[in-house]
């Protein structure tokens, strides 16, 4: 726990030196005539998604223009906008983090995922003490569920002061230790399942889930309020969603344990967790 709260610790605080060496942040206004559809929208973001000098894009269908925070030079992003042939024109250029609402949003957003990340962490403590207390496969995995999330918080709130780039590699990397953490989770179920477990207790089952379920909504609210579309809040919001939807499950198994009095309901819905955090990760990689 504490080597967790020390990294990050660490990560903030060079998230914060990040954004005050980035004092030279210029916000390039450009209209662009063939851009009315998203089909476009998607074709320039997939264009500049590998560019290190794009922090933010901030589009607008309507009046087909496109508002690119960056650092550096325009000339390597205009190009790759140019050979989209969509007659992009240059229309401003300014230069200052405080041109328009990015400082602040970025501001407001560290301020939703730390409250977010102390949540996820907390639960996932109690969840895990009382998972291996109760012998509940179904809880054990919400807590590991719970602390990959809190990770994952944690790299959002770096991602905040990175590039788009920088960003996507951050929404990818989230979704590949989801990954790992489903498969772990599969063979111990298969080892649970064939060995002689105990069957949970229920009473433990029921009141930690309605706890988890209290602290993850309210997380989900909190990231919902964010004003940014950006990847890695997009991320964090689906991790989120699922975790209110597997503790609605572990309740239900909870009440399947009591009615049978057998471990395999509980064992189900591990595996059912572990699934909804596969397809949660595969979401993440389809985030553009």
């Amino acid at each position: 726990m504490t080597m967790f709260l020390t990294v990050t610790f660490l990560i903030y605080m060079a998230m914060e030196k990040a954004i005050e060496r980035e004092t030279f942040m210029e916000k390039t206004l450009l209209f662009i005539k063939s851009m009315d559809c998203p089909a476009e929208e998607q074709m320039i973001r997939m264009k500049l998604a590998d560019i290190a000098a794009v922090r933010r894009l901030t589009f607008d269908l309507d009046n087909r223009q496109l508002s690119i925070l960056h650092t550096g030079e325009l000339s390597d992003i205009k190009a790759a906008i140019d050979s989209l042939d969509y007659g992009a024109e240059v229309i401003s250029t300014e230069t200052g983090l405080d041109l328009d609402e990015t400082a602040g949003n970025d501001r407001i957003d560290r301020k939703l995922l730390w409250t977010v990340l102390i949540i996820n962490f907390s639960v996932f403590t109690i969840e895990i003490i009382a998972g291996l207390l109760a012998d509940s496969m179904g809880l054990i995995a919400d807590s590991l569920d719970e602390l990959a999330d809190a990770f994952i918080y944690a790299l959002s709130i770096y991602a905040i002061a990175g590039t788009m780039m920088v960003k996507r590699r951050i929404a990818r990397s989230s979704g590949i230790l989801q990954l790992g953490l489903a498969l772990w989770g599969f063979i111990e179920i298969i080892r649970r399942f064939i060995s002689d477990e105990p069957t949970p207790n229920v009473i433990v089952m029921i009141v930690l889930s309605c706890i988890a379920l209290a602290g993850n909504s309210a997380s989900l609210y909190l990231l919902r309020q964010s004003k940014t579309q950006e990847v890695h809040i997009k991320a964090t919001q689906v991790f989120t969603s699922n975790d209110v939807i597997v503790n609605i499950g572990v309740i239900f198994a909870a009440l399947l344990v009591a009615v049978f009095q057998s471990k395999v309901p509980d064992l189900l819905i591990g595996a059912a967790v572990f699934i909804i955090v596969v397809r949660g990760a595969l979401r993440i990689f389809k985030i553009k």
